[in-house]
């Protein structure tokens, strides 16, 4: 479980009653997507011919540059994590992590499910260090705009995320 029982109003959008800019929305679901896509190679390596999550991947990005709906992002995460149900490790947590992507648009609290599943995926394939490298590399890459949200977020949300992003 990803999502806190009390949803924080930094990550509702302005126009559904919270402080979120639609930018930074979209600034979160690009960055999300890169988390997931940089762990994709984990899915890819032990399910070559499914395109389900790198198809989430993508509908994440269109949603940003306005070319899907967030419900077409959403049904494309669905379909992401029906391509993790039979699988185990690493491989299982890379389609989840873009399988939380594709879902960003329509919750943006999702970015820390496709950045903690990336986390995870590295983890299970490569070790913890490998896994504190991975949350490294995730925020070298935060936009200057959400940094310090996704940051403290991750604070607040750590013990709900599996604990992967160190302090």
């Amino acid at each position: 479980m990803i999502l806190p029982k009390v949803r924080d109003p930094r990550l509702i959008t302005l126009r559904r009653g919270g402080t979120l800019t639609d930018e930074n929305h979209r600034l979160m679901a690009w960055w999300a997507a890169d988390c997931a896509e940089h762990v994709l190679p984990l899915f890819e390596s032990t399910c070559p011919d499914d395109d389900r999550p790198r198809l989430a991947i993508a509908s994440a990005r269109a949603w940003v540059r306005g070319e899907c709906g967030m419900m077409e992002s959403r049904s494309a995460g669905g379909h992401a994590n029906a391509a993790a149900r039979d699988l185990k490790g690493a491989a299982r947590f890379a389609a989840f992590a873009a399988g939380q992507a594709a879902c960003v648009p329509h919750v943006a609290a999702h970015n820390l499910g496709a950045a903690s599943y990336a986390i995870k995926a590295v983890r299970e394939s490569e070790g913890i260090s490998a896994g504190r490298m991975e949350c490294q590399w995730q925020r070298d890459r935060l936009p200057d705009a959400i940094r310090d949200l996704v940051l403290d977020d991750q604070r607040q949300r750590n013990d709900i995320c599996w604990s992967v992003f160190d302090f």
